[in-house]
């Protein structure tokens, strides 16, 4: 299993066995080396929920987005609801990414580049009070 999905997926297989876990994969078959053996369907099954991964949705969102794939028929107006709100999250972390890189950059350009007694760098990390923005939260 190891090379050969990883290879054609791009996920590793410790992820592939918690992924089959936590029931995002189902129980692949065995071979009578008691191997995993993935099919083409699992295979994509697979790069879908890495492709899923790489855009930032979290596992329950990727689960109910699996569901609704399994559903060719129906309405995709839950699937624009997650997606939505996984854009909401993203712009959200953006707006609180650039806040840290402007706090970065005032900080940088601030500092004399002289001693550590005199680095801002060094008194901004020190004194939160000293920040641009109160809260950088968890990015």
């Amino acid at each position: 299993m190891g090379r050969i999905c990883q290879h054609r997926t791009g996920v590793k297989v410790p992820t592939i066995r918690y992924y089959e876990e936590i029931g995002l994969l189902p129980e692949a078959e065995r071979s009578a080396g008691n191997q995993r053996l993935y099919g083409v369907k699992e295979q994509e099954r697979l790069a879908f929920i890495r492709h899923s991964r790489e855009l930032g949705f979290p596992l329950d969102d990727i689960r109910e987005l699996l569901s609704l794939s399994d559903q060719p028929d129906m309405s995709c107006a839950a699937a624009d609801v997650i997606a939505t709100r996984q854009l909401v999250s993203v712009k959200d972390r953006i707006t609180r990414l650039q806040a840290l890189q402007q706090e970065l950059e005032r900080m940088l350009t601030q500092c004399a580049q002289g001693t550590i007694s005199g680095c801002k760098v060094i008194e901004v990390l020190s004194n939160h009070e000293n920040c641009l923005h109160a809260h950088h939260g968890e990015v």
